[in-house]
């Protein structure tokens, strides 16, 4: 299936798996290019030298393209995009806008740039600025999330931009993807199906509380960091949402110590990494240190398999999954299910001319 997303990055297939912290590994996004569509590495939970040995890694277990997740906002953001454009990456993805200038240096090394975007006027503004491309996700999708369905704000975007846009936020088959072509999406990405995998390292207990997850025991939750963020519901969730501002200091405090020792960030950059992700919020201290160190409550539940202790975001379409297909298995049956659709809808479409 040939389309404006494929063209533009080289896949064989419409189709992104996105950067999710801890899970976008190198094992996982080479899976996903060689089944012939878009993988996308995390690196904000990465340190600069681990995210050159993960593009190696990828470089050394396939020849097709792939792409990396950066933070615009983040102190070393131009040491990863170096790393991006010397080693031949050929996507790079942001969760935040990335500046003007730094699209138009990593453009002018032949690198495509797509950033992410939850509205009509962040999509407006990267395009402005000379994206090649942007995902949108609408509120039904994993992770920090915004409240506008993605039925209402994909047509919104796909008619305020001229770029591909990307739809993100309850794809998990082939019919999803002909409803994203027929809104005029350029293809879809999809996180919470592409950890639900074979080649996902996510541990199985883990795999196995999604799997048994139905719709409604996915919730949005503001008491992580503050911001709208959709994850399982759990009894982590509940401990937050009811913990006081002094217990939830506390934990914060823990969980960013363990966080600098992963990461070798000091204090202070991880309170400004924290206020940076405010957006104007009014967050306490205790949401502000836990902005900066989500990384390890994903983590927790992720890496360490503790779903006792860890967060797990997640789409509500993990209340529609139920196996754990290897990514080649789960693109070809996506792909054989949207021809199916689209030959359904043709030949209602026949129908209705006689």
């Amino acid at each position: 299936m040939r389309t404006a997303l494929t063209d533009l990055v080289g896949v064989r297939h419409p189709i992104v798996q996105t950067g999710m912290g801890w899970v976008a590994g190198p094992r996982l996004v080479s899976a996903t290019a060689r089944a012939g569509a878009l993988g996308i590495l995390a690196s904000a939970t990465m340190t600069v030298e681990q995210l050159r040995a993960a593009v190696r890694e990828v470089k050394s277990r396939t020849d097709e393209p792939f792409g990396v997740n950066l933070r615009a906002d983040a102190g070393d953001a131009r040491e990863r995009v170096r790393i991006i454009i010397d080693e031949g990456v050929k996507v790079a993805s942001f969760a935040l806008a990335p500046s003007k200038e730094l699209i138009a240096e990593l453009k002018d090394a032949g690198v495509v740039v797509i950033p992410s975007t939850g509205a009509r006027r962040h999509a407006e503004k990267v395009a402005a600025w000379g994206a090649d491309a942007v995902i949108v996700q609408g509120g039904e999708g994993g992770g920090h999330t915004g409240d506008v369905a993605t039925t209402v704000l994909l047509p919104q975007v796909v008619d305020a931009v001229d770029i591909p846009v990307i739809a993100a936020g309850g794809f998990h088959d082939g019919r999803g993807l002909v409803a994203a072509l027929a809104y005029g999406a350029a293809g879809i990405a999809m996180g919470t199906r592409f950890l639900l995998t074979s080649d996902s390292t996510v541990p199985d207990a883990v795999k196995a509380r999604y799997l048994a997850a139905g719709v409604n025991d996915i919730t949005v939750t503001t008491a992580v960091d503050g911001l709208p963020h959709r994850m399982l519901r759990t009894e982590m969730v509940a401990a937050l949402e009811n913990a006081g501002r002094a217990r939830a200091l506390a934990q914060a405090v823990r969980r960013a110590a363990g966080f600098k020792r992963i990461s070798g960030t000091g204090w202070s950059r991880m309170v400004r990494d924290g206020l940076a992700m405010k957006h104007g919020k009014d967050l306490s201290w205790s949401q502000v240190l836990l902005a900066a160190n989500t990384p390890m409550l994903l983590k927790a539940s992720m890496v360490d398999g503790r779903t006792d202790l860890g967060v797990m975001a997640s789409g509500q379409v993990a209340g529609l999954i139920e196996d754990l297909p290897s990514c080649a298995e789960l693109v070809e049956r996506v792909m054989e299910e949207a021809c199916a659709a689209l030959g359904t809808v043709s030949g209602a479409l026949g129908s209705s001319d006689d």
